[in-house]
């Protein structure tokens, strides 16, 4: 039995599709109950094309198949034995549960710092506590990600965090002090009566700061880095696994190659691109693109479970391409211009983008310039002219002012990897790929990213995925 909190698609229709031997799949679901949590599981996960192949297998059988294999469970990870509060299911699930997987998230780099810490961090803890009640356990994947790093240079290895260890290194993360002081900041906010808005600019801010001051480049993958110190910390016995991916791109083969949900760094580019919001990149076209398909991200997880279940013991996976087949910025660059000038895509008044080919802006004082002169200067000309002539271009300045800001923020967001200078070691897992090899049926889970061909990957599956599942 697997506890699959939070929901990877893509791992669940991989388990489903290849591991017939799982008897149940439970599916954690943020949800008020149990008629909700099964409505969003079927309205958001088994209507999406990625399921057409097991569709295809099962036929008219499809919708039994899935209601004997995986149970909804409402609940949340920001509270404790995950929010679940029927006393007789949770006992079920600690007697029934062997294998937990957490994917759970938030991924925003400037998410409000409390609810990053409740979900990234505390989150992280209740799901090893809820863990340690299952009588069968086997082990408990948890995936954070391989930028929990910061912004180092070099070689970065598969290590664990020492608990409080901060990347400013003359400082001690207290991670008990800054969840009271999360906790004190926002009832401060409270009693000075700040409006919604105001006190969700406050507390994203601190987020920044705190992640700042000791050394992370922003929220997220600070209160990742939190979380996975309290599960070394706290595991006692508990075989542990942390997988920590790059950048997820969509599938590269199986079983829907393309596919994907949720744009990451890259795609950003190339939306931006596709709608001709974007001329220019901040950073440097010779830095590594650290991209993973996310299939690969799925079929390492598989692996690891079937190779750590009862090792009492941590371990820690990179799951990337950057040391054994990388991909540079100016790559992606190439493939971005290569497919639209053969793909073009239409504005909405049916005019067509022509596809440029990027220029690299390589430190962020050029870029500010750059936006300057060529955005910010004509802005307060068209903010003028529009005082003048009684709000004649308000729509117009509004428009274009959003999308300056949009850019400025993206750079801002985006900048800690466009310049990234350091390649994630894959030792670990590379011996695991190795283990594997000489399993038949590990055949079907193929995380070796020697296999794949960039170019190809690029221009005839990513880019169209992102522009057909991404592009609204």
């Amino acid at each position: 039995m697997l506890l699959f909190v939070a929901w990877f698609k893509v791992f669940v229709e991989k388990v489903l599709r290849v591991q017939p031997n799982v008897k149940k799949l439970f599916l954690l679901v943020r949800a008020g109950d149990a008629k909700l949590a099964a409505e969003r599981m079927q309205n958001e996960v088994f209507v999406k094309e990625l399921f057409d192949v097991l569709k295809e297998k099962h036929g008219e059988d499809f919708d039994s198949f899935i209601s004997k294999k995986v149970y909804s469970i409402a609940g949340d990870i920001i509270y404790e034995n995950l929010g679940i509060e029927d006393y007789n299911l949770k006992e079920m699930l600690w007697e029934e549960i062997d294998i937990v997987v957490n994917v759970a998230a938030t991924t925003n780099f400037y998410e409000r710092y409390d609810i990053s810490l409740n979900i990234n961090t505390l989150g992280a803890k209740h799901v090893l506590e809820f863990a340690k009640k299952c009588t069968k356990v086997k082990m408990l994947l948890h995936v954070s990600t391989a930028y929990v790093a910061g912004e180092r240079e070099g070689i970065i290895l598969e290590k664990p965090f020492h608990f409080g260890e901060a990347l400013n290194k003359d400082m001690y993360l207290d991670i008990e002090e800054e969840l009271r002081l999360a906790k004190d900041r926002k009832k401060e906010l409270h009693e000075q009566n700040s409006t919604i808005e105001a006190e969700k600019v406050a507390m994203k801010e601190l987020g920044i700061q705190r992640a700042r001051m000791y050394g992370w480049p922003n929220t997220y993958v600070f209160t990742k880095a939190m979380g996975e110190m309290l599960l070394g910390h706290l595991r006692g016995e508990m075989p542990l696994v942390i997988m920590r991916p790059t950048i997820i791109t969509s599938v590269y083969k199986d079983s829907l190659p393309g596919w994907t949900e949720g744009a990451r760094t890259i795609d950003s580019i190339i939306l931006g691109y596709a709608k001709g919001d974007i001329s220019c990149i901040l950073g440097d076209p010779e830095v590594v693109s650290d991209l993973i398909p996310g299939d690969m991200v799925v079929n390492a997880m598989i692996s690891a479970i079937t190779a750590h279940s009862n090792q009492h013991s941590e371990f820690i996976y990179h799951v990337s391409s950057s040391v054994r087949n990388l991909v540079k910025y100016s790559t992606i660059e190439k493939c971005v211009y290569q497919y639209f000038v053969k793909n073009p895509q239409t504005r909405s008044d049916g005019k067509e983008i022509k596809a440029n080919k990027f220029h690299f802006i390589r430190t962020m004082p050029i870029f500010h310039r750059y936006m300057l002169l060529h955005y910010r200067v004509p802005l307060e000309g068209l903010r003028l002219m529009n005082l003048f002539l009684f709000g004649l271009f308000t729509q117009q300045f509004n428009t274009y002012w959003k999308k300056y800001k949009y850019v400025i923020h993206l750079a801002d967001i985006y900048a800690p990897y466009t310049f990234f200078k350091g390649s994630f070691d894959d030792a670990n897992l590379e011996r695991l790929r190795k283990a594997m090899m000489n399993n038949v049926e590990m055949k079907l889970f193929d995380f070796d990213p020697k296999h794949i061909e960039w170019d190809d990957y690029l221009i005839n599956i990513h880019i169209p995925g992102v522009i057909k599942y991404l592009l609204k």
